[in-house]
Formats: structure tokens, sequence, C-alpha cells
């Protein structure tokens, strides 16, 4: 006997139960755990507290740009402003007039180069895919911190180059680590902190001297400029620490590629917009 294939009806066949139909009103089955995951990374980040990863990363700017100065002679972040790698690239320049040709014209053409072509790439991934989606954050820092590693590895297995080189030893690691320094500064214009760029300071120490509200007991931008110049130095003293001791450069890598995976994580659990929709 077998009733009818009706809503809510059982099929029976030689005395067992052999199907059932879902009921028209009832409980819709679970979400996979693939699809939590997708919505959650389909959304758009808060920006509260935000302000707090960007300036994390003037950490791992001065680490890099404190190791890459002592070990390449070259800036990997810091890309203009006095004594910064435009100011290189015209002193390289003009020693092609007047020899001998300082080797900064390369590392620090390299660099400039490459962080140029990093922004322009960073910047319309995040345009493509919407700046603060989850997802596109964690991809940018994980690409980050990829490059990071790639760097790591050339210094870390490589043989030492001599003083003033200029071979792929050196130009290969300084293009990869330039080239995903400008992630930071296009996650801040991302998140509209644009002032949290991680790769100029010249405005912020004008911004924090000249500001009225210097002195205020709650200056939340005050607060902020501050922070900036005292993260990256504590950043540079340890690259600068690095960089003399036996790890080398390749410390100071490894550890911004440490901080650059914590950032990821932290982008992953980061509180969604309250009005994102799905």
């Amino acid at each position: 006997m077998t009733n009818s294939p009706n809503y809510g009806a059982t099929a029976v066949r030689n005395g067992a139960v052999v199907g059932e139909e879902p009921p028209l009103l009832g409980r819709s089955p679970p979400k996979s755990r693939l699809a939590r995951c997708r919505r959650q990374m389909r959304v758009e980040v808060s920006r509260e507290w935000a302000d707090v990863v960007l300036l994390l990363c003037y950490v791992v700017t001065g680490l890099l740009d404190s190791a890459s100065t002592q070990v390449w002679g070259a800036f990997v972040s810091m890309q203009t402003g006095k004594s910064r790698n435009t100011v290189y690239v015209g002193l390289g320049l003009a020693s092609l007039v007047y020899p001998p040709t300082t080797p900064r014209l390369y590392k620090s053409g390299i660099s400039l180069l490459s962080f140029c072509v990093g922004s322009f790439l960073f910047a319309r991934f995040h345009r493509r895919f919407s700046p603060k989606r989850r997802w596109v954050l964690c991809v940018s820092f994980i690409a980050q911190m990829a490059l990071t590693v790639a760097a790591a590895i050339i210094v870390t297995t490589a043989a030492p180059a001599e003083a003033d080189a200029v071979d792929w030893t050196v130009l290969v690691p300084l293009a990869l680590v330039a080239f995903q320094s400008c992630g930071q500064a296009v996650t801040s214009r991302a998140l509209k902190y644009n002032a949290l760029t991680s790769v100029v300071l010249t405005s912020i120490y004008c911004d924090l001297f000249s500001d009225q509200d210097l002195f205020a007991l709650h200056n939340l931008e005050r607060n902020r400029r501050a922070a900036e110049p005292l993260l990256l130095l504590a950043g540079a003293v340890a690259g600068g620490v690095f960089s003399h001791s036996s790890v080398g450069i390749g410390g100071a890598l490894w550890t911004a590629a440490a901080l650059k995976l914590c950032i990821v994580v932290a982008w992953f659990f980061w509180p969604a917009e309250d009005d994102e929709e799905s």
C-alpha cells in the first residue's frame, strides 16, 4: 500500500516507510558551515576601531624600512620626502653625469617603481570587489604576507651579497617588499582613514603640532597622530636590532610577515557593519 505523494504524505512499501515529503510549513534545513563562511566573508567590515589595525601597520613600516635602509640602502615603504627614494633616484641620475654611479639609483628606482605598480594593482583590486568587504581585506593582507615571505626566503637561503652589490638577491626581495608595502596605504583609503597611510610622516608631524587642540584632554585625532610616529619608531628600533644581529634582515622580514598574518586573522573576525545585507 502506498500513500499519495502529497506534502506530508508517507510512502509505505511492504510495511516499511521508504520516504517522506518535506512538510509545507516547517523548519528549513540549517545552513551549512560553508554557506555561513561565505556569508561572513561577503559582508563589509565595520570601521569602528579599524584604525587600531592601521596603526599596527606603522610598526611593520618602521620594521621594514629600518632594516632595508641598513642592509640594502633603500626604503621599501617611505617613497617620498627628505632622504627618501625619490631623492635617492635624483642623486643617482646626477651620478650618471658625474660618475661614479651610485648603486642607490638602481635600488631606490626598483623600490619606487614596485611601489607604484603595487599601488595601481591593489587599488583596482579593492575597487573591483568592494573596498571594505571582509574577503577583500583578508586577501589583500594574505598577498602582502606572501610577498614578504617570498622575500624572507630569498634573503635567508641565498648567499649574503657584498656591500653595495646590485644583484637579484638584493633587487628581487627589495621589489617584493616595496610592492606589498603600498597595500597598507590602499587599505587606509578603503576604510576612509586617509591619514593612516603608514607610509607618510611629514604631514603627520605638521598636523600634530599645528593642531589648535594639541593639549586638549580629549582629542582622538591628536592621539592617532601622536601614536603613528611612536609606533613607527618602535618598529624602526626593532628593525635596526634585527639588521645588526645574526638573523639579519631576514628576521625583520619574517617578523613583518607574522604581523601581516595577525592582521589577516583580525580582519577575519572583525565585526561587520550593522546594516550589512547578504
